[in-house]
């Protein structure tokens, strides 16, 4: 008995970790499809600035979200190729930009947060809580948030 409730109280989240305008955060394992280097991304007309285009992935129509204007962070200027993040939402193709992908994280569920009171609003309506490591808040993004496009942003 007492080990069927260790392995219930050990439940342990693998994330992909990401790094986005120095700030580190950490996708669901089990919602990352692919990553992969994004090349020749079409604007879509009329688009919102949260919207960088689209791009064919292996066959796939692919939606890419630029997470730094998600985010409301200044674009990247530091030269180096962005990486994008493949995700799967209700069957439809999304690629996050991200500036760097970083390592999978196992982490016990019990060490997640609710979100603190003082993380920026903007990180916060896209964050399904936080892990604190070493020195650093990990801040654990919700796919189902992220890809929210309401109408404003598409007539942006």
């Amino acid at each position: 008995m007492s080990s069927k409730t260790e392995a219930v109280e050990g439940a342990v989240a693998e994330y992909v970790t990401a790094m986005i305008g120095g700030q580190l955060f950490g996708l669901p394992i089990s919602r990352v499809q692919d990553v992969f280097m994004p090349e020749r991304v079409t604007r879509v007309p009329l688009a919102s600035r949260e919207i960088a285009g689209v791009l064919n992935l292996r066959g796939r129509i692919v939606t890419v979200i630029d997470m730094r204007a998600r985010l409301g962070m200044p674009k990247n200027d530091d030269g180096k190729p962005p990486m994008a993040v493949g995700v799967d939402l209700r069957g439809e193709s999304y690629g996050l930009l991200i500036d760097q992908i970083g390592e999978v994280l196992r982490l016990p569920d019990e060490s997640r947060e609710e979100n603190p009171v003082n993380l920026d609003p903007r990180m916060a309506k896209l964050a399904g809580g936080v892990h604190r490591l070493d020195g650093q808040l990990m801040v654990v993004l919700d796919v189902e948030r992220v890809l929210e496009i309401s109408p404003e942003m598409m007539a942006a």
